[in-house]
């Protein structure tokens, strides 16, 4: 505890950060070597007055809430860069975490981890994609690593735990507290078969600046980065940077090129990443790259039929996910149908979708998604293409 205190303290030095605590050790080779320097050794190596005072005057009552914290359940874990359950993947990175708060299981950070990524709002193609390929990839003995944030990365996580698979969630906040709040139940079910963790001390509060350092994590524990779906200005992509930066395989899932919310990926792909179409395109990939002493399924192209298959995906939230549209010309008249109506209209928005993948993204029974579907093919709304499948009509204006 001696020693976890004085890794503590350094993590509550304003001004050092992960870099310049790196560029400590090697100059000094121990953290107790650090605390003990004097501040003139303390400046040779490129400190600066401001950071060897704080060095000087860390609140001990921070220290105090990590180690409370810690001493609150027997799945509560302080892993400091020396640990030898630090993932050592994340410790290859430029500027690895100084120390991980864990809460669950910290040998799920051995496992060979793919990151799933996405956007906060997915289209319902994407929804489908997400949970389809992790729960297959969870399968085949990789962890599902995300940032538990809305849309795709609850949806990965949700998938993983489905499959009866490990996930990790990485957060932007300190592990006291859950963000965003209704993720509560969530990630209790991932601390509970796998793990949550955080760079952030106890009491830390989401903050903008936070997610991006968040997201470096991400990447860093992860053999590869699955995009499904991203804007070209959005998180996501700083993901995506930094697994490129950090030497790990980028891989994205193309969608309708009049989807704005497909342009990252597009963008992505058009750089290298490669493209996915099935879980076997990932795990031939990620097959020579993780350690032969890492026990995984490594036949890919058994891919498409993983041991556990995914779970079908939940209705969703219309009112929440799927906005609505005015491209519908025939109004039904009662209100209901009128919603139901423009609810299936704008899952085709940007991609043609069979009736039981209808039925999947909006809840609605196979009646009801037969019938809603033939009143719009008769209004001219919808059109069937290739495959049995139904696209929105795009009028000309």
């Amino acid at each position: 505890m001696t020693e976890l205190n004085t890794w503590l303290s350094l993590v509550h030095t304003r001004g050092l950060g992960p870099k310049l605590l790196r560029k400590l050790l090697a100059g000094f080779g121990s953290v107790d070597a650090i605390t003990s320097a004097s501040d003139s050794k303390l400046a040779d190596i490129g400190l600066s007055r401001k950071v060897i005072a704080a060095m000087n005057n860390v609140d001990q009552a921070l220290i105090d809430a990590d180690i409370n914290w810690l001493q609150e359940g027997d799945d509560r874990h302080v892993l400091t860069l020396d640990s030898a359950l630090y993932p050592a993947l994340l410790k290859e990175i430029a500027d690895p975490p100084i120390v991980l708060y864990v809460r669950g299981d910290p040998e799920v950070l051995q496992t060979p981890q793919l990151a799933i990524i996405g956007s906060r709002k997915p289209g319902p193609g994407a929804q489908v994609n997400a949970q389809r390929l992790a729960g297959e990839i969870a399968s085949f003995g990789i962890t599902i690593t995300s940032g538990l944030a809305l849309g795709v990365d609850a949806i990965a996580h949700r998938a993983t735990l489905d499959a009866n698979g490990f996930t990790v969630a990485v957060t932007a906040t300190g592990l006291d507290r859950v963000y965003p709040a209704s993720h509560q139940s969530l990630a209790q079910e991932i601390a509970a078969s796998g793990a949550i963790i955080s760079e952030f001390p106890i009491g830390t509060n989401p903050q903008p600046a936070y997610f991006p350092r968040r997201n470096r994590i991400i990447s860093g524990l992860s053999y590869g980065t699955l995009v499904v779906e991203a804007a070209l200005k959005s998180g996501t992509l700083t993901t995506a940077a930094h697994a490129t930066e950090q030497g790990r395989e980028v891989f994205a899932i193309p969608g309708n090129i009049d989807n704005p919310q497909a342009r990252g990926s597009h963008a992505l792909l058009k750089d290298g990443a490669t493209l996915v179409e099935t879980s076997a395109d990932i795990l031939r990939q990620l097959a020579p790259v993780i350690p032969k002493s890492i026990d995984f399924v490594t036949n890919p192209d058994t891919a498409t039929a993983p041991k556990n298959p995914s779970p079908t995906l939940p209705a969703l939230n219309k009112e929440a996910t799927i906005p609505r549209t005015k491209a519908c010309p025939k109004k039904f008249t009662n209100a209901a149908d009128n919603d139901k109506q423009s609810t299936v209209v704008a899952a085709i928005e940007y991609e043609p979708l069979s009736l039981d993948e209808l039925v999947e993204v909006t809840g609605y029974d196979i009646i009801t998604i037969t019938n809603l579907t033939l009143e719009l093919e008769l209004h001219g709304s919808i059109e069937t293409v290739a495959g049995g499948k139904y696209q929105k009509i795009i009028t000309e204006k």
